[in-house]
């Protein structure tokens, strides 16, 4: 028999039996878990696909055909002799040669004579030997003439190993075979049947973990297919490999300005870097420090791309320009979108590039819960990313050369973020300057190199030759922190300190509004700043009737209101179904499946926000959100109406426009006046802007003298406060608003009991 020995390292089951440290074979068990286990496991499989064994399960029990073809061809005697298992052996599987014939009757014999010792009688022990028969002959034929070979025969078996199935493991075993038991489930059920460890040896693993939940060949094997169908899809096995940050000596600074072709000697692997610097040593030599590494990255004939705030929105050509159609399955969307990738055409690297976009995107497949539509959106945007990059950063390129790839600011989104991993696994050093720490980055990557310093200093825009260069003395710098001081919960506010907020609505008497109306908001009841949000006291409310008929007080109260803030609106509907409006044949394609296609709406050629500033965007945007999941719009997701709110918040008028534009969260806020004296009612689109207004922080009134229901027609529910006045009136014309208050007349009464106070 084959004598049992003890491995080095795990890769000698891959040695030839001649050029072991001596003649012998492996049996081992595995029960943990780590990366090492996990490659060693694929290797191991093909191995025994290909040369061996692999068994899934347990082995099932010879059937009632199995045992009549057995009894047909070998009859049902036995005896308990070396002689008689040769000769049965010679005739049951002939393509044994004598040697073999000769290791598996031995090891059929020391078993079954283990047995035999442990008090089994006869009959067992030839009920034993014709279920070792019949397993030799339906399951391992295909192996029994390789045993003992130079080259061993593998077997591999997953699963909770019987008593029977583990003695006939050992006499393939001791025949001249490998074996791994693969227990995922732990060792305890194996030690019931060998608590000496006679059989099998338990493999210590170095850090090793319990395996990952729902571990299996078959997941395994599921994963190995997938990745050989995307070595098909960009053209079998790449030969370039990264070797990202590992080779970093010293600063990052410092390592960047390292020649690419001495960072390391394996021809195999370019040597890149991917790192996140956060915050400034020096604020007053930060600028002319990034200026220089830019020279020197020049000067060294090295490829360089300068993003400067953001990636710029996608363009329509660029979109077009990506072949794609609807996928069922993720094989399907990356055999077709990976023919996008053309460029760079280097024999080389087209392959990885391929590669990593397919490794990339099954990634995210698989965080993402198989969401195909939102996946393609995701890889269009990578694809054209790459095809607007591909010439500055490889044209040309050949080994073992490394381009560089700056961003200053931090990554505002999930598709950049995807965009920067993915140059990172290329020969391109990708780095994020983040000087701001006030500036959020949603960059995350098990290979980012992060570097944290201290100060931070505000720069939008990267110091490159031929533009002028900006430097803050120490003077500045201590005066900007002296700055960040006061404006820091003191209750003192810089001008357009916040750029996010939320509406919060007032509940108030009525009389409360005409003293709040024209007040800051800082200075409002339930004001309050967390974090970066405000959270605005607005007012939003109905006036229905007027109070003792006083039509002269009632048009002097909302004269009152009139301020350089204020919007009045005498006559409804105010914007229709019919009102010019550009945005309607581009809605559908700016929201799926609910959520605003932010990208694609900034940059598309009539998307007429882009001149505000882009903190304003973002909030217009993220409140147009809000008002699409709130569902205050009474036929939101039903019949059509988001694609009404989309086109109408995208269509804002002018005047509102600028009101928004000029809009501080902790000064006075914009206002809407409506004065509705008919029997008229808010269009559907009227109320979208009401209600978006109200969710950006406008003080809204609905003067309503006819006490009518004609602004809450479209809402879904009932957001406004109101407050009944007085008596109804009708058909009342509204008279000029623009002018002064009249003086509030004072009664005798009034002079009398007030005098001198």
């Amino acid at each position: 028999m084959a004598e049992q020995i003890e491995l080095n390292q795990l890769n000698d089951y891959f040695t030839d039996l001649g050029k072991r440290s001596r003649p012998g074979v492996y049996f081992y068990r595995i029960c943990d878990w780590n990366e090492e286990i996990e490659a060693f496991l694929r290797r191991y499989y093909e191995e025994a696909r290909l040369s061996g064994v692999i068994i899934e399960g347990r082995l099932p029990n010879p059937d009632s055909r199995q045992l009549a073809y057995y009894e047909e061809m070998m009859g049902m005697e036995f005896q308990m002799n070396m002689g008689f298992l040769l000769d049965r052996l010679q005739k049951w599987l002939p393509r044994m040669n004598g040697r073999q014939r000769e290791q598996v009757a031995g090891s059929i014999y020391d078993v079954l004579a283990g047995l035999q010792k442990a008090g089994k009688n006869e009959n067992m022990l030839k009920n034993a030997y014709i279920k070792f028969m019949c397993w030799l002959y339906y399951k391992f034929e295909r192996i029994v003439n390789r045993l003992g070979e130079e080259k061993l025969p593998k077997i591999l078996y997953e699963g909770t190993v019987s008593i029977y199935e583990l003695l006939l493991l050992s006499v393939i075993s001791g025949a001249g075979a490998d074996v791994v038991l693969l227990q995922v489930q732990g060792d305890m059920a194996y030690q019931q049947l060998d608590s000496t460890g006679a059989y099998s040896r338990l493999l210590p693993v170095e850090n090793g973990k319990p395996f990952p939940e729902n571990y299996s060949l078959k997941n395994m094997r599921q994963v190995m297919q997938e990745k050989a169908n995307r070595q098909r899809l960009f053209g079998g096995e790449t030969k370039l490999h990264a070797c990202t940050n590992a080779w970093i000596n010293g600063t990052v600074w410092d390592s960047l300005r390292k020649e690419p072709a001495v960072r390391g000697s394996d021809p195999g692997f370019f040597y890149n870097c991917f790192a996140r610097l956060s915050g400034v040593e020096d604020r007053v030599t930060y600028p002319s420090d990034l200026y220089q590494l830019q020279l020197d990255i020049r000067a060294a004939n090295r490829r360089l791309v300068i993003v400067n705030d953001r990636l710029e929105p996608l363009t329509p050509d660029e979109i077009s320009g990506i072949r794609r159609s609807n996928y069922q399955n993720l094989e399907q969307m990356l055999a077709e979108l990976v023919m996008n990738i053309t460029a760079p055409s280097d024999a080389k690297l087209q392959p990885l590039v391929k590669k990593v976009f397919a490794d990339l995107i099954s990634e995210e497949y698989a965080k993402d819960s198989g969401n195909l539509n939102r996946l393609t959106g995701r890889a269009v945007y990578l694809l054209c990313l790459l095809k607007r990059f591909a010439e500055p950063l490889f044209h040309g390129w050949h080994m073992p050369e490394v381009a560089a790839f700056f961003y200053l600011g931090g990554c505002r989104n999930e598709n950049e973020a995807l965009f920067l991993r993915f140059l990172a696994r290329l020969p391109v050093d990708v780095v994020v300057f983040r000087p701001d720490l006030s500036r959020a980055c949603c960059l995350e990557d098990q290979w980012l190199y992060e570097v944290k310093a201290e100060e931070s200093l505000s720069l939008t825009v990267y110091p490159e030759e031929g533009v002028a260069l900006q430097a803050g003395t120490a003077a500045y710098h201590a005066e900007r922190d002296l700055d960040a001081m006061m404006y820091q919960n003191t209750g003192i506010y810089r001008n357009r300190q916040y750029a996010k907020a939320n509406a919060v609505s007032l509940r108030t008497m009525y009389e409360e509004i005409a003293i709040l109306w024209d007040e800051e908001l800082k200075y409002r009841p339930n004001f309050a700043t967390t974090d970066a949000t405000v959270a605005m006291p607005v007012i939003f409310a109905k006036v229905s009737g007027v109070k003792d008929g006083d039509l002269p007080a009632y048009w002097n109260e909302i004269r009152t209101l009139m301020t350089p803030y204020t919007k009045k609106i005498l006559s409804v509907p105010h914007l229709t179904s019919t009102s010019a409006n550009p945005m309607k044949a581009h809605a559908v394609e700016f929201l799926r499946n609910g959520r605003l296609q932010k990208e694609k709406i900034r940059g598309h050629m009539a998307y007429p926000y882009g001149v505000l500033r882009e903190d304003t965007q973002e909030y217009l945007l993220e409140k147009l959100q809000l008002l699409i999941d709130q569902r205050i719009i009474r036929g939101t997701f039903e019949n059509g109406t988001e694609y009404t709110i989309v086109s109408t918040v995208l269509n804002l008028e002018t005047d509102i426009l600028r009101m928004i534009q000029k809009f501080d969260f902790t000064k006075k806020n914009p206002k809407l006046v409506y004065v509705i004296t008919g029997e008229t009612f808010l269009s559907l689109e009227d109320t979208i802007t009401v209600a978006f207004l109200h969710l950006i922080g406008f003080d809204i009134l609905f003067f309503v003298p006819t006490g009518y229901q004609c602004v809450e027609r479209y809402f879904n529910q009932n957001i406004m406060e109101e407050h009944q006045l007085g008596e109804y009136m009708y058909d009342l014309s509204v008279p000029n608003l623009d002018g002064r208050p009249a003086a509030k007349k004072v009664s005798w009464r009034d002079k009398i009991f007030k005098r001198g106070t």
